[in-house]
């Protein structure tokens, strides 16, 4: 099964779609762990990613830094994305 990351607009009006890279997939899976974990945060006081790993260990602090890494990797490919659609 193949996922498209997004749908570029070709010069002429015709669609060209790019394929997600594993390092967006990788991205977007950590995206999604620290979203839910900042939900649980937020409604329920419940950190789980402390809970499995304990309260800012050295396993807990490096899945908050990979989770913070795959949000500027998305930043990044979102911006280059743009500058695609201008040229």
């Amino acid at each position: 099964m193949t996922i498209y990351a997004s749908i570029l607009p070709e010069k002429g009006g015709d669609i060209k779609m790019k394929k997600m890279s594993p390092l967006g997939w990788i991205a977007v899976i950590l995206l999604i762990i620290g979203g839910l974990n900042w939900g649980l945060v937020g409604f329920f006081k419940f950190d789980l990613v402390a809970a499995i790993f304990g309260d800012m260990s050295v396993v807990s602090r490096i899945v908050y830094d990979l989770v913070g890494l795959a949000a500027l990797y998305m930043i990044f490919m979102k911006a280059s994305m743009a500058d695609e659609k201008t040229e």
